[in-house]
């Protein structure tokens, strides 16, 4: 079992940045691929970015590239998604998630993480 807690979420304006953060407990968090996913109203939820246990492999959605870095901290059992020069459309809870049958390959396919956490909001005002 992996429990998975967002925190860092909140309201910024366009041209902002974040940082959201990912808490894991339960199984060794450096066994496994981690990602982010999220949601907007209204929309399916899509992709957003993946890393492999070791940390220097990520794969970015194209929306995101440039923009957003993905890190981990296998210390702490900790991933974080540093959001720079955010724009209203980035707008959407954003979920991470843990993918424990994978440790080099980082997936975008959302059906391949067996764990998610509960979510946190990313709300970008114009």
């Amino acid at each position: 079992q992996v429990q998975l807690v967002e925190s860092g979420g909140g309201l910024v304006q366009a041209g902002g940045s974040l940082r959201l953060s990912c808490a894991a407990s339960g199984r060794t968090f450096s066994n496994y691929v981690m990602g982010w996913f999220r949601q907007a109203p209204g929309k399916e939820r899509e992709f957003v970015a993946a890393i492999r246990w070791t940390g220097d492999n990520t794969v970015y959605a194209d929306s995101v590239k440039g923009r957003f870095t993905l890190s981990r901290d296998n210390a702490k059992n900790t991933m974080y998604l540093q959001m720079y020069s955010l724009k209203p459309e980035d707008t959407a809870v954003y979920y991470c998630a843990a993918d424990v049958h994978r440790v080099f390959v980082p997936t975008t396919r959302q059906t391949d993480y067996d764990y998610w956490g509960q979510g946190t909001q990313v709300t970008v005002s114009s």
